[in-house]
């Protein structure tokens, strides 16, 4: 292949670990576009013979690319390049599956937690609910083409939307403001949107396949119906390279 004769020899008296030196090579080369997007990595055992390193070196490298977002595992096949990812434009408005859909990738979910519980004071007073009032949790991991980028929490008013949590969200393409427009009546149509970073805790590092000392972006998100009423809050935790967000501004 002739991307084997770009892959550089190691400097074995570099401070780095070898395998970060394998990985960084193999980045370097998708990036310029020796290897370009949806081509096939040469296998496991070619990067061992390249490289001269172990195959715990090579796997310990291939494993952190797929968990950043730059390859993708084809199990029986080996790794490919990951197409790169453009922003998401950022809109309150434009669900998670909706956006995926029109940028041509796979949404997915996973639910993590859906309950009705007795709201904490941040919470009810969002949702103009008396204090520890009972309110609907969604919790989901969502994904684009199998790979994890958004932890997603939604709160609800339970009496806005019965029969919610009995709903399969395990299914990929369900839209939460879809089932809330075309089940409920729902329809947001302003919202605010407060957008932060911090350090993630273990669970999410766990949860979006995080390196350690990463930050996470996070959208604090409240969404109005046409009578100036509170339809959802949401909180959203990004992985900050798989799904990264743009503001579009001006007319």
């Amino acid at each position: 292949m002739a991307e084997r004769a770009r892959l550089k020899p190691l400097d074995r008296d570099d401070q780095q670990p070898l395998y970060r030196q394998v990985k960084q090579n193999i980045l370097d080369l998708t990036r310029d576009g020796t290897i370009p997007a949806h081509s096939k990595l040469p296998s496991e055992r070619e990067l061992v013979q390249a490289y001269d390193v172990s195959r715990i070196t090579i796997r310990q490298a291939l494993v952190e690319l797929v968990q950043e977002g730059h390859l993708q595992s084809q199990p029986g096949k080996g790794f490919y390049v990951a197409e790169k990812s453009e922003p998401f434009e950022l809109h309150l408005l434009t669900s998670f599956t909706a956006n995926a859909i029109a940028k041509g990738m796979v949404p997915g979910s996973r639910l993590l937690e859906a309950k009705i519980y007795a709201a904490p004071p941040e919470i009810s007073r969002a949702l103009y609910l008396p204090e520890a009032a009972d309110v609907v949790l969604l919790k989901r991991l969502r994904t684009l083409d199998g790979v994890p980028v958004v932890i997603q929490y939604d709160w609800l008013q339970p009496a806005a939307c019965p029969g919610l949590l009995d709903l399969d969200w395990s299914t990929g393409n369900r839209s939460l403001y879809a089932e809330l427009r075309e089940r409920y009546g729902l329809r947001p149509v302003r919202g605010q949107t407060t957008i932060s970073a911090r350090y993630p805790d273990e669970d999410e590092v766990t949860l979006l396949k995080l390196e350690q000392k990463t930050a996470v972006l996070t959208l604090d998100q409240i969404a109005f119906s046409a009578e100036n009423r509170p339809i959802n809050i949401s909180t959203s935790v990004h992985h900050p390279k798989r799904y990264p967000l743009s503001i579009q501004q001006g007319e």
